[in-house]
């Protein structure tokens, strides 16, 4: 889906026209986490909306949406270790030690990476349908890690991350009485 390569194609118009601001790294990570909290919400949307509104067509954008999320991780985080960081080890490990949002954010990706890896039909074959999905709830770890670190990344300005928050704790309140009523079949 071509709509989801807006957000780094208006990075790059931004970076070209000089619309990144006075901190242009800066502006091209916080925009990078922004899209991948953004797209994990929105990957994890689906399934709410088919079990409380009975739409399904969503289900169809679920894995995309997913990959997208992890791809725009990644993308964040290789563009602090390769442009910001210059891929300077000593200094990542310093930032690892006196800056914990980053190793929150770390294992946030670390969450999407068995996700990205077994979002096809095969890798759904090959773990059973069952260990699939529980797997795949990792999703749910992923997105509290990525509210811990954009909250301990802004400090001042929660409003953001709080309202990722309360988005995410909704998704996850619908899921859960279908996860109680599942566990006790």
């Amino acid at each position: 889906m071509a709509v989801l390569l807006l957000p780094i194609a208006k990075i790059g118009w931004d970076a070209a026209t000089g619309g990144l601001g006075a901190n242009p790294i800066e502006a091209v990570q916080n925009r990078l986490g922004f899209w991948t909290i953004t797209l994990l919400a929105l990957a994890l949307v689906p399934t709410p909306a088919k079990d409380l509104l009975g739409v399904a067509w969503p289900q169809r954008l679920r894995r995309v949406l997913g990959v997208t999320a992890f791809a725009y991780a990644l993308l964040h985080f290789l563009f602090y270790v390769g442009v910001d960081k210059f891929f300077d080890w000593n200094t990542i490990s310093a930032d690892l030690t006196r800056r914990p949002f980053l190793m929150v954010g770390f294992a946030a990706l670390l969450c999407l990476l068995p996700l990205a890896i077994t979002s096809t039909d095969g890798w759904i074959r090959r773990l059973g349908y069952r260990r699939w999905k529980l797997l795949h709830r990792l999703a749910y770890l992923a997105a509290v890690l990525a509210v811990v670190h954009f909250a301990w990344r802004v400090k001042a300005d929660l409003r953001r991350p709080l309202l990722f928050a309360a988005v995410f704790a909704v998704l996850l309140a619908v899921r859960v009485p279908g996860w109680i009523r599942q566990a006790r079949r």
